[in-house]
Parts: structure tokens; C-alpha cells; sequence
């Protein structure tokens, strides 16, 4: 494994003829290829299964008009734990609890229709 990663990292590099890159190890180049390609493919579905990082922005909340105190203690339960994302103008919120797999798919959805 670790002379095929160090072969497709030679003909990652500038300039680089696959079919030369080949021939110095003995193979065919039909065999590199493939190998670039499978490379390819695990490191996208690398980057699809891990979540990308993003700035978070911290924003006050906003001042609400004067409720009884059992309206606020019903307001501050229900808001507790919520993270809301914002992606090109959608916003998200993902509350306590809420599945990883399916919030990660929605982030992936929505950054592929902006």
C-alpha cells in the first residue's frame, strides 16, 4: 500500500507522464490510472462522510417583548440546545438531539444548490 500511494503521489507532481511513472516500476499504465482513479473515489467519499468546518458567528439574541415569567421558562426549554445555521440566506435550525447523518446530508444538499 505504501508503494502505491508513494507511485500515485509521483504522478500527482508537475509535469508528470503517467506512462513513464509506469514503466520506472513495471507496470502498465492502464494499472496507474485505475489506481488514481480509486484514489480519487476514497477521498470523495472521504470528504462527503466528514463534516466540513465553517466560522461560527455568535449573535446575541434578540430582545423580546416582556412575557410572564412561565412564558419565558416555555421560551428558554424549547431554545435550549438549538444550533441555527445559515447557508447562502436558508436557515437551519438543528435541535437537541437531531440525527448527525441526516443534518450533515441537509448541509451537503444545501451547499451543492448554492
Amino acid at each position: 500500500m505504501d508503494d502505491k500511494a508513494r507511485i500515485i503521489a509521483e504522478t500527482l507532481e508537475p509535469n508528470a507522464i503517467i506512462s513513464e511513472v509506469a514503466r520506472r516500476y513495471g507496470l502498465r499504465p492502464q494499472q496507474v490510472f485505475a489506481w488514481r482513479r480509486e484514489a480519487r473515489k476514497q477521498a470523495a467519499s472521504v470528504q462527503q462522510d466528514s463534516p466540513a468546518f465553517v466560522p461560527a458567528v455568535l449573535a446575541a439574541a434578540e430582545p423580546v417583548a416582556s412575557r410572564s415569567p412561565k412564558q419565558r421558562k416555555r421560551q428558554a426549554t424549547r431554545d435550549a440546545g438549538m444550533i441555527e445555521l445559515e447557508i447562502d440566506g436558508i436557515a437551519m435550525r438543528v435541535g437537541r438531539g437531531a440525527d448527525t447523518k441526516t443534518v450533515a446530508a441537509v448541509i451537503r444538499a444545501l451547499k451543492a444548490t448554492s
